[in-house]
C-alpha cells in the first residue's frame, strides 16, 4: 500500500471529524474553522542559502507560488525545500498557530525573528505539540504581515503532500481537541478488537484470531506513527528516531499477517485452493523484507526498500482477487473480508494518487484511513464472531450425528452409555430404573418381509417409545433390535407401569411379523439401581430380567428378582400383556 510507505500522517483537517460511533458510523464532522487566507511560495535548497537570501527572492517574486490551503507536494531532494507562508490582509495580530498537515516524518525548521525552531513528530523538547500535525506557535511580537520561512529537511521516504493553515490560538485548541477525541476513539476500537482476538485465540486455540490480532495491531502501529499519536499525546519517547525503520517493517508485517489471516478466515483451502500458494509466498516474502530491513546491512536495507512498494501493490491486488473468488464460490467470511478490506484499498489508491500530485482538495483522506482501520477492525471482528458461531453450529450438528443412531435417531450405544454413566454418578442418591427392551420375533420379520421392512419397524418402534417416555428419560438403541431406557427418579412400581405402557404401545402398532395372526411385540426387563451399581451391572441385571420375560412367553415385562422382596417376588415379577389387547 503506497500510502503507508510514504508515511503521510493523518490530517488535522479543517472539517474535523468528531469521532465514530459503536456501529462504525461517524458521530459527525466538525464545521470548517475560519482561517487566515495565505500565500505560499517554495524552491529547493541550494548550497550557501541563507534565510535572508530566500526571503529576498520571495519578495522579488522568484519563488514558485502555490496555494497553502491545498495539499502541495515538494519534490524529494538531497538538500530539502524552502517554503514561505505569508498571511494576507486583513491581518490579525492576536496569538496564532501555523499548522502543517499531514506531518512529514522529516524535520521542519522554522525561521522567525532571527531565531530557529525545529518541528518534528518525535521531538519531545518543545513545550507544545500539535496532535496529528506539526504546529508552530507564532510569537506575539511577530507582526501578522511578516512571512514565515520554513525549511523542509531531506527525507528518506517519499514526500507526502502537505497543506498549511494559520489559526487563532482558540481555534487551534478546539480543532486539536476534536482530533484527539476522534483519533483516540479509533485507536481504542482497534486495540479493543486486538485484545478480544488474543483472548479468543488463547481460549479457542485458533491461530486465525492471532493472525487477525497481528494484522490489526500492525495497522494500528502504522497509523500511530503516521499521525504522531504514539509520540504525542502518548509520549513514547523510546520510539524517537525509529519511525523510518519501524514504519515500513510494520507495513510489511501487516500484509504478512493479513495474508495468513485471510487464508484461514476465507477458507481458501476449500474455495480457492490454487490461490493459497501465491498468498503464502506473499506472506513469507513480506517477513523476509522485514528481516532485511532490520539487518542494518546497507545493501539489504536498500533492496528491501525498493521491493516493498511493488510487493505491496501486488499483494493488495492478490488478496482482493482471492477474497472475491472465495466469496463468489460461497465463502460467507470472504464477504466480511471484502467489506473491511475494500474501503482501505480504495483509500490507499486515493492517497497514492495524492503523492503524485492529484486530488489536492481531498485533505480528509488521511483521517479516513484512521477511521477505516477502526471500521475494518469491527467488520472483521463481526466476521470472526459469525465464523465462531457457524463453527459451533457445525460442531453441534456433528455431535448430534455422532451421538444418535442413524436409523432410529435415538441415542446410540456409546452416547447412551456416557450419559447414563454421568446420570448415575452425579447428584444425590435417588431411585433410578433401567429398562432393557428387545423386539420379539424380529429375525422372523426380516426373513419374511425383508430388511427394509425391518428397518421401518425399528423406526416406528423407536418413535413410539420416545413418545411414551418423558423428555428427561434416556432412550437409546443398544444394538440390533435392542433398546435401553434409563428413568431417573423412578420407583420400582412406577417403572413397571411405564414398561407396561411401552409394551402395550408397541403391540398396538400392529406390525405383522409373518402373517396377520402374529404382530410385532416387545419384551422388557426392569432393574432398579442398587448401591455400587454402574451402567454395566445395571444393564446386566435388566438384560437377565428381559430374558425371563422372553422365557415366560414374550410381550411382557419382568422385574429383576433382586429388586422385589422374597415374599412377594412371585406375585410382582410378571406383568403379562394380552396378545389381543389391541382389540379392546
Amino acid at each position: 500500500m503506497k500510502r503507508l510507505i510514504a508515511l503521510p500522517g493523518p490530517d488535522r483537517r479543517r472539517r474535523s471529524w468528531l469521532g465514530i460511533a459503536l456501529g462504525l458510523l461517524w458521530l459527525g464532522m466538525g464545521v470548517a474553522h475560519a482561517a487566515a487566507p495565505l500565500n505560499g511560495a517554495w524552491r529547493e535548497v541550494r548550497t550557501n542559502d541563507t534565510a535572508q537570501i530566500v526571503l529576498s527572492e520571495y519578495r522579488a517574486g522568484l519563488l514558485k507560488s502555490f496555494d497553502p490551503s491545498l495539499l502541495q507536494r515538494f519534490p524529494r531532494s538531497d538538500t530539502g525545500s524552502w517554503v514561505v507562508i505569508a498571511a494576507q490582509p486583513p491581518w490579525d495580530n492576536s496569538e496564532r498557530v501555523l499548522t502543517i498537515y499531514p506531518p512529514p516524518l522529516s524535520t521542519v525548521t522554522v525561521f522567525a525573528q532571527g531565531e530557529t525552531q525545529s518541528l518534528a513528530l518525535d521531538d519531545f523538547s518543545a513545550p507544545a505539540h500539535g496532535h496529528g500535525q506539526l504546529a508552530f506557535r507564532v510569537p506575539l511580537t511577530m507582526p501578522a504581515s511578516t512571512p514565515i520561512l520554513l525549511r523542509f529537511e531531506p527525507s528518506q521516504t517519499l514526500s507526502a503532500p502537505v497543506r498549511f493553515q494559520l489559526q487563532t490560538w482558540s481555534e487551534y485548541l478546539q480543532q486539536d481537541a476534536q482530533w484527539l477525541v476522534f483519533a483516540s476513539a479509533c485507536f481504542a476500537v482497534m486495540l479493543a478488537m486486538v485484545l478480544m482476538a488474543l483472548c479468543f485465540a488463547l481460549m479457542l486455540r485458533d491461530v486465525t484470531y492471532a493472525w487477525y490480532a497481528g494484522y490489526i495491531l500492525c495497522y494500528t502501529l502504522i497509523q500511530g506513527i503516521q499521525t504522531g499519536f504514539l509520540f504525542h499525546p502518548l509520549e513514547w519517547s523510546w520510539l524517537s528516531g525509529t519511525a523510518l525503520m519501524v514504519g515500513p517493517a510494520a507495513v510489511a508485517l501487516s500484509v504478512a499477517f493479513a495474508s495468513l489471516f485471510m487464508m484461514r478466515f476465507c477458507e481458501l483451502q476449500r474455495y480457492a485452493p490454487l490461490l493459497r500458494v501465491p498468498i503464502m509466498a506473499l506472506a513469507i516474502g513480506m517477513i523476509q523484507l522485514v528481516l532485511m530491513r532490520c539487518s542494518q546491512i546497507a545493501l539489504l536495507v536498500e533492496v528491501a526498500q525498493v521491493l516493498l512498494n511493488p510487493l505491496l501493490m501486488i499483494g493488495a491486488t492478490l488478496l482482493l482477487v482471492a477474497a472475491s473468488v472465495a466469496a463468489a464460490r460461497g465463502s460467507r467470511q470472504a464477504w466480511f473480508f471484502l467489506a473491511g478490506w475494500t474501503p482501505l484499498l480504495l483509500l490507499t489508491a486515493l492517497t497514492s494518487a495524492q503523492v503524485s500530485g492529484a486530488l489536492p482538495q481531498l485533505d480528509w483522506l488521511n483521517d479516513a484511513s484512521v477511521a477505516g482501520g477502526a471500521f475494518e477492525a469491527i467488520v472483521l471482528s463481526l466476521g470472526l464472531a459469525d465464523r465462531a458461531l457457524r463453527l459451533r453450529h457445525d460442531r453441534d450438528n456433528v455431535q448430534v450425528l455422532a451421538d444418535h443412531d442413524a436409523l432410529t435417531n435415538v441415542l446410540n450405544r456409546r452416547a447412551w452409555t456416557e450419559r447414563a454413566s454421568a446420570l448415575l454418578t452425579n447428584g444425590p442418591p435417588r431411585p433410578i430404573a433401567l429398562l432393557f427392551l428387545d423386539l420379539d420375533h424380529f429375525k422372523l420379520l426380516n426373513d419374511h418381509q425383508g430388511h427394509n421392512t425391518g428397518d421401518r419397524a425399528l423406526v416406528a418402534v423407536a418413535q413410539a417409545l420416545a413418545a411414551e417416555l418423558r423428555p428427561a428419560d434416556l432412550l437409546g438403541r443398544y444394538g440390533g433390535e435392542e433398546f435401553v431406557a434409563l428413568l431417573d427418579g423412578t420407583m420400582p412400581q412406577q417403572a413397571m407401569h411405564v414398561a407396561t405402557r411401552l409394551c402395550r404401545r408397541v403391540h398396538r402398532l400392529e406390525i405383522p411379523v409373518s402373517d396377520e395372526s402374529m404382530l410385532l411385540s416387545i419384551s422388557i426387563g426392569v432393574a432398579i439401581r442398587q448401591d455400587g451399581d454402574d451402567v454395566e451391572t445395571l444393564v446386566e441385571r435388566a438384560d437377565q430380567a428381559m430374558y425371563d420375560a422372553k422365557l415366560n412367553g414374550r410381550n411382557r415385562v419382568c422385574m429383576h428378582a433382586d429388586t422385589v422382596s422374597s415374599d412377594a417376588s412371585r406375585n410382582q415379577r410378571l406383568y403379562v400383556v394380552e396378545k389381543r389387547e389391541h382389540d379392546s
